[in-house]
């Protein structure tokens, strides 16, 4: 009988495919955080400005909460009809049954989450995840048949993910990542407790 030991053991390899010197320069360098820093200013001056007028409006967060998302969401469904329309149907849908009937609580959903993308771009905190969820209401927007600046700001926005690494080097983040790690890297704050009884593996003879 053949031992295991003598088996023939076929070992498979991942293959790694590494980043081009640009991709590392742009997303990895922190020699270009100067960059990203001035991307993180301007599409966070647009966020903070556009919610901070929501937050002050009556008609988003006042008394009147809601008024002026309706009027926008009714211009939306306005733009469904015709061969190619604006705004999609299935997007007009969501519009209709989810968002208008709750437009007050909807309301203070888009002015407090523009508001806090905005200061999390300036300030540096947790660049990549505000950049997300920047980008997100910008697509909500254009599915809603708005243009304005959103192209813009998609794109900025998706830049800063892909950079989130050292987009906020000059920022909250030089601090507040290391500290908190990633899932695949913990920081000094979240450490791996040691293990009691490692195991040690000894190679094969």
């Amino acid at each position: 009988m053949e031992r295991t030991s003598d088996r023939n053991i076929v070992q498979k390899h991942a293959v790694t495919i590494e980043d081009a010197p640009v991709e590392k320069l742009l997303f990895n360098d922190t020699r270009l955080s100067w960059l990203w820093l001035i991307v993180r200013l301007y599409a966070g001056y647009e966020w903070l400005t556009a919610g901070y007028d929501k937050l002050i409006s009556p008609a988003w967060t006042g008394a009147h909460a809601g008024t002026a998302l309706t009027g926008f969401i009714k211009g939306a469904l306005a733009k469904v009809g015709g061969a190619h329309p604006d705004v999609q149907s299935w997007y007009a849908a969501f519009l209709q049954n989810a968002v208008l009937p709750n437009a007050s609580f909807w309301s203070y959903i888009v002015a407090i989450g523009e508001t806090l993308v905005g200061l999390a771009l300036i300030f540096g905190f947790f660049t990549g995840i505000a950049a997300f969820f920047g980008a997100f209401m910008n697509m909500n927007y254009l599915l809603a048949g708005t243009v304005s600046t959103n192209p813009i700001l998609f794109l900025l926005a998706m830049f800063l993910v892909l950079a989130w690494k050292t987009a906020g080097w000059i920022g909250l983040d030089r601090w507040l990542l290391p500290a908190l790690g990633t899932p695949w890297r913990p920081g000094y704050i979240f450490q791996r407790p040691p293990e009691k009884n490692p195991v040690q593996v000894f190679p094969a003879p």
